[in-house]
């Protein structure tokens, strides 16, 4: 049976089949909806970098000092992100999936209320820290979700999709609110639309979303018997005894160190590719919000490609199509560490922000996602995705505090110069990986 034939339904299949079918479908919207609701409380932020500087310099802030301020913002934010996936997405191997799931939409709602609450840095900096610290477990909640509803003999194609709700979600909510701005929203209405946005998907996943399939009846789901916990009959009882099997596991560090450096970069991207366009080339707030969303929507063509890629190139088909995207994406940063400001009328650095976002989200796509749940099974889906992704965040805290000092110190270009040598070292580590898998399969045959 193809990974296709194990979602979607077929008539001439027997109605108890069907109505699994249909129930994996219904699971996936709605976990693909609420994730991509996630990123209207994500990227309110900085799709407002712009019009948050400006009125923080109308209350006597200069310039440099409000990048450096928000950009601490935006760090502290990642940081709690990351020890949020580290410490805390374990819970969903022990309270389920779903709970983590509504938890991280319900903080999302919450925190972005209270960011226009007031308009002092100290509250902004609690609201971001508190709005990123729930949100960090969801992800995980959504992988612990799948491992219970489908067999690992789809989790590349179902992962693949619901990776392209984050991208989905990030390029609608840059274009939308691009749009709002346009017509006159200042930031405290585009915060109150994102909350929104979320609450009403955190309605429909608490009413019709189920933990398990197991629940509605059916039987549980096949795991990889290649996972870490394949062979041992006790459930694990602590985040110890969760975390020891993946940490002897070299391939699981290797990705860990890998989802360091790609959430750096794309982190990186995220929060400063409309304030790029903005300062260097004389975007309007707008234009340089609408012209953003090129690097998300660019990346969802590539999770799709690199995904059929990689499932028709065999176990090791991932990491080969990880190591020849990531030593492709130097070449763009190189090209922007060239750049010179220009008109507002150039489409070049939106090209080359797109060409990174082919090469990159792609492959990154799948280190929380579907390597996580082959390495972590069922039994550890939920802290195997989420330990890579708050290794990851542990970087892309560095896009906050650390890109901005570097934009002060050295401008633009010394922001794509630093990015372009974090990528040759990721393209190394992807080429070890590869390797390495390639000799572990050559030892099972």
């Amino acid at each position: 049976m193809s990974r296709a034939e194990a979602i979607l339904p077929s008539a001439s299949e027997h109605p108890a089949t069907n109505g699994l079918r249909s129930r994996k479908i219904a699971t996936v919207a709605l976990l693909f909806t609420g994730y991509a609701a996630y990123y209207f409380c994500r990227v309110n932020l900085p799709i407002c970098l712009p019009l948050l500087v400006e009125e923080l310099g109308r209350h006597g802030i200069a310039r440099s000092d409000a990048i450096l301020r928000i950009g601490e913002i935006a760090s502290l934010g990642t940081l709690a992100y990351a020890l949020g996936n580290i410490f805390l997405t374990g819970l969903g191997d022990i309270w389920g999936g779903k709970r983590s799931f509504v938890i991280g939409l319900g903080g999302a709602v919450v925190f972005s209320l209270l960011f226009i609450s007031n308009g002092i840095l100290p509250i902004f900096t609690i609201a971001w820290i508190g709005n990123r610290l729930t949100q960090s477990i969801g992800w995980a909640g959504l992988i612990k979700v799948c491992s219970r509803w489908f067999d690992y003999s789809s989790y590349g194609t179902v992962i693949g999709i619901l990776s392209l709700s984050f991208l989905v979600g990030d390029a609608i909510a840059r274009q939308t609110m691009g749009l709002l701005i346009q017509i006159g929203f200042g930031w405290r209405r585009i915060f109150i639309f994102s909350a929104c946005v979320a609450g009403s998907l955190l309605l429909l996943n608490l009413l019709f979303l189920r933990e398990s399939r197991a629940e509605l009846g059916y039987s549980e789901p096949e795991t990889n018997p290649l996972n870490v916990f394949a062979g041992i009959g006790e459930k694990p009882k602590s985040l110890w005894e969760i975390l020891k099997p993946l940490l002897r596991s070299r391939a699981f560090l290797v990705i860990c160190f890998l989802s360091l450096s790609c959430t750096l970069i794309r982190e990186s991207f995220s929060l400063w590719d409309a304030a790029y366009l903005r300062e260097f080339f004389g975007y309007t707030a707008s234009r340089a919000a609408g012209m953003s969303s090129v690097f998300p929507a660019v990346g969802a063509i590539s999770v799709l490609f690199t995904g059929w890629m990689s499932d028709r190139l065999g176990a090791t088909g991932r990491s080969m199509v990880m190591f020849f995207s990531l030593a492709a994406s130097v070449l763009p940063l190189i090209a922007m560490t060239a750049l010179r400001g220009g008109s507002s009328n150039s489409l070049l650095p939106v090209v080359l922000i797109g060409a990174v976002a082919l090469f990159l989200l792609g492959p990154y796509s799948y280190l929380a996602g579907a390597f996580a749940l082959d390495i972590g099974g069922s039994q550890a889906g939920a802290a195997s995705a989420g330990f890579i992704d708050g290794v990851g965040y542990l970087g892309g805290a560095l896009a906050g505090v650390g890109i901005s000092r570097l934009l002060v110190a050295f401008g633009w270009q010394g922001v794509f110069a630093g990015l372009m040598a974090v990528s040759v070292l990721s393209a190394l580590a992807a080429g070890y990986l590869f390797v390495y898998q390639r000799g572990l399969k050559q030892k099972i045959a």
